[in-house]
């Protein structure tokens, strides 16, 4: 009998299914926002030889990563516990607390800059490219924002369902464009730089490719949802699932940013960079191509959005997490209160339209940096159901790779 059992549960776990599909996209749309548009200038600027390096590791700091956080939040001994639970089981209930506060304050911000971003795409399309004059901000943003929380508001199957609806579009345009821009490839600079400048042009790197690729923010909801569903095979499950949109994300997004910094040379990056343009504005503009110039927004809008829905699922558990456990509020009247207050700040944010956003998603950099490389790391030394992962290289390699992100984001932030 026991024989049959483990039979059995080897084939829920390598069997693939429209359930592991939907959730392979939403994890691939969370991380595809609208920084893959600027991800070929800020990668290009260093050179081929940085790029190359980064591209090799791009997939196991992001399979290794997030694979970390979903074993840390399938750690808990409750079989319905959140990020918030899990960190305040395995840390204490004051660390729990604050840990679970910088997690909601690293998320919240980025939504606020896709409120932002959103309301200014659809309005520089409407006026650019339609030729319409333009829109009460206000209505526009309002629209805009309410539009995805009701997405969100609809359940896990709406939810699925428009990932897969944007993801499909977003990919077929990434890969035309990657392709598109072959003709205009030109032959690299091969020299080798100064082990210097190469160990720089590296260290600054890898926060760029790390929030690139990250989809921590979806990961809590990811991980419980695959307990509900799976059961005790959740963790394979969820690994397997995380690996497939791994190698979806880091390939299509690679053949881009490889695409673009083979059709511009370092140079026209740092001035692409200088004008904080993304790269199809700049080859819209250097090319003169009115095709380019069109599929811009179009990408822009389809990233945001559905990078704005994947976040909003973590920062919308997170707030619920956090205010059940200081208040008397039932979780639904706390989720109601949490939609409402995250509506209202988003819109008030996408009307003013505040230049200081990006000194917040900078800040945020670090917080995401320790939640998904440091923490699962300490955790594996601290938590008896992580104790079969001490001493792995790939344990190390996760540590390593977070205190780099952490170091340049911060050298960043001073410089």
């Amino acid at each position: 009998m026991n024989q049959t059992i483990d039979i059995s549960s080897k084939s829920v776990s390598h069997r693939w299914t429209q359930h592991d599909t939907h959730w392979a996209l939403s994890l691939f749309g969370t991380a595809v926002g609208a920084g893959i548009l600027f991800l070929p200038i800020n990668l290009g600027m260093g050179g081929f030889w940085p790029l190359l390096i980064m591209a090799v590791l791009a997939f196991p700091m992001t399979f290794m990563a997030h694979r970390g956080l979903a074993r840390f939040v399938l750690s808990s001994r409750h079989k319905d516990a959140d990020f918030t639970d899990v960190v305040a089981e395995h840390f204490g209930s004051q660390a729990g607390r604050l840990i679970s506060v910088l997690y909601f304050l690293s998320i919240f911000p980025i939504l606020l800059i896709y409120g932002v971003g959103l309301t200014n795409t659809v309005d520089s399309f409407l006026v650019n490219q339609l030729g319409w004059a333009s829109p009460n901000r206000v209505m526009l943003s309002g629209v805009l924002v309410a539009g995805m929380i009701a997405i969100m508001m609809g359940g896990e199957r709406l939810m699925l369902r428009a990932f897969a609806a944007m993801v499909y579009p977003l990919v077929a345009i990434l890969a035309f464009l990657s392709f598109y821009l072959i003709p205009s490839w030109q032959a690299p600079n091969l020299a080798m730089p100064a082990m210097g400048e190469l160990g720089m042009n590296l260290w600054l790197a890898v926060p760029v490719v790390i929030f690139s690729f990250s989809h921590a923010a979806a990961i809590s909801s990811f991980a419980n949802i695959q307990r509900r569903h799976y059961g005790d095979d959740a963790q394979g499950k969820s690994e397997q699932i995380l690996k497939r949109a791994g190698v979806m994300l880091v390939a299509f997004v690679l053949l881009f940013v490889f695409s673009c910094v083979l059709t511009l040379t370092p140079a026209q990056m740092a001035e692409a960079k200088a004008q904080n343009v993304s790269v199809l504005s700049y080859l819209a503009n250097v090319t003169q191509n009115p095709f380019i110039g069109t599929l811009g927004p179009l990408v822009a809008f389809i990233a945001i959005t559905s990078s704005f829905l994947g976040h909003f699922l973590g920062a919308r558990e997170s707030l619920n997490g956090l205010v059940t456990k200081h208040s008397t509020l039932t979780y639904k009247k706390a989720d109601k209160l949490g939609v409402i207050v995250m509506f209202f700040a988003i819109w008030w944010c996408a009307v003013i339209n505040p230049s200081i956003l990006d000194m917040m998603g900078a800040l945020s950099g670090p917080v995401i940096a320790m939640i998904l490389f440091i923490m699962p790391t300490v955790a594996a030394y601290k938590v008896k159901a992580l104790a079969q992962y001490r001493g792995k290289a790939g344990t190390y390699f996760i540590f390593v790779t977070g205190m780099l992100a952490i170091s340049a984001l911060l050298y960043n932030l001073i410089g």
